[in-house]
C-alpha cells in the first residue's frame, strides 16, 4: 500500500474530478448568503465547497476530510479561494464544533467515486488490491484484519447488520474456509462461490453488500455519523441550516431521526430531496442520493 506522500498529486486531481451530487439543491437548501461561514465536513474534491463559495460574495468555508488525498486535491481545486477556505484533516465525528459558528453545515456521506476508482485503496472488487478500505490511512484496522481475524459469527453479524446481506451466514462460512484472503478479488471470488447461481449472476455483484459492510466497520461510519448528528446542530447560528446527503438506508435512517429528534432543529424536508432524471443520466451515482435539510431554531 502506498503512503499518502507516494500518491502523485496529478492522479489525485484526476481521480477527484467527479460531479457533485445534488449541487443545485444543496446550495438552495443551505440558503447561502453573502459573508456567511459554512462547514463542509466531507470536502472530497471540493465540488460542493466550490458551489458554496461561488453562490454569494465573501463566503468562507471550513473544509474537513479524514482522507489526506482528498484534502490535497481540494486544496488544488480550490486554490483560487485559498484566502477564504480553511482545510482540516479530521474525521467529522472528531471535529470540535464551536457553538453558534456556522451559517450552514454540509455532509456528503458514504464512499466517493475516487475511493472506488483508485484500486489500491481496496474499496472495490473490480480490480485486485490489498484489502484496506481505510478512508483515513492513519487508522489501524483494515478490511484484511476483519476478514482474516474475526470469527465466523462476528463476520455473519456485520454482513447482515451493515450490508443487509440475507446470505450472511453462508458467506461468512466460506470466507473462514478460504482464509487467509489478501486481495479484494480473492474475497469477491470467495463470496461469489458461496451463493446460488441465481444470486451470483443477479443485478448486483454478490460481494457488493459485504464490501459495504466492511467499509462501514473499518471506518466506524455509523458511530461517527451518530456523533456528528449529536454535535453539529449546536454549531449552527440561529437560522443556520444543515444539509446531509446519504446513499443507503443505513445512513438515511439515522439522518432522518437525528434531525427530527434534535431539540435545536426544525426539519425543512418532509421527504428527502432526490436527483432528477437529467442529473441521474449525467451522474448515475446520484440515483441513490437522498438530501435532508434542517434549520436551527431561532432562540
Amino acid at each position: 500500500m502506498k503512503s499518502d506522500s507516494q500518491t502523485p498529486l496529478d492522479l489525485q486531481e484526476l481521480a477527484f474530478s467527479h460531479i457533485s451530487v445534488l449541487g443545485r439543491e444543496v446550495i438552495e437548501g443551505l440558503a447561502v448568503r453573502p459573508g456567511g461561514h459554512y462547514l463542509d465536513v466531507t470536502v472530497g474534491s471540493g465540488g460542493h465547497s466550490r458551489l458554496i463559495l461561488e453562490a454569494a460574495a465573501d463566503v468562507r468555508v471550513t473544509a474537513v476530510d479524514q482522507d489526506k488525498d482528498a484534502l490535497a486535491a481540494a486544496q488544488k481545486n480550490l486554490a483560487e479561494y485559498s484566502d477564504r477556505v480553511q482545510f482540516i484533516h479530521r474525521n467529522f465525528a472528531d471535529y470540535e464544533f464551536t457553538p453558534n459558528t456556522f451559517d450552514g453545515i454540509l455532509a456528503d456521506l458514504g464512499v466517493s467515486s475516487y475511493h472506488l476508482d483508485q484500486a489500491e485503496r481496496g474499496f472495490s472488487f473490480r480490480q485486485a488490491a490489498n484489502l484496506d478500505m481505510r478512508m483515513d490511512r492513519g487508522r489501524s484496522l483494515t478490511a484484511a484484519d476483519v476478514i482474516n481475524n474475526w470469527d465466523e459469527a462476528e463476520l455473519a453479524d456485520i454482513f447482515f447488520k451493515y450490508g443487509e446481506e440475507r446470505l450472511s451466514r453462508r458467506i461468512a462460512r466460506r470466507i473462514v474456509e478460504r482464509r487467509p484472503l489478501h486481495t479484494t478479488t480473492e474475497l469477491a471470488d470467495a463470496i461469489a462461490s458461496s451463493v446460488p447461481p441465481k444470486y451470483r449472476y443477479g443485478r448486483i455483484h454478490p460481494a457488493t453488500r459485504v464490501f459495504q459492510a466492511l467499509r462501514i466497520v473499518v471506518n466506524d461510519e455509523l458511530k461517527s455519523l451518530e456523533t456528528f448528528l449529536d454535535k453539529a446542530p449546536n454549531a449552527l447560528v440561529p437560522g443556520g441550516r444543515i444539509a446531509i446527503i446519504s446513499f443507503h438506508s443505513l445512513e438515511d435512517r439515522p439522518v432522518k431521526h437525528g434531525l427530527r429528534n434534535s431539540p435545536l432543529l426544525k426539519v425543512l424536508t418532509k421527504k428527502p430531496i432526490i436527483a432528477q432524471e437529467e442529473e441521474i443520466s449525467n451522474n448515475p451515482r446520484s440515483r441513490s442520493a437522498k438530501l435532508r435539510i434542517a434549520e436551527r431554531k431561532q432562540e
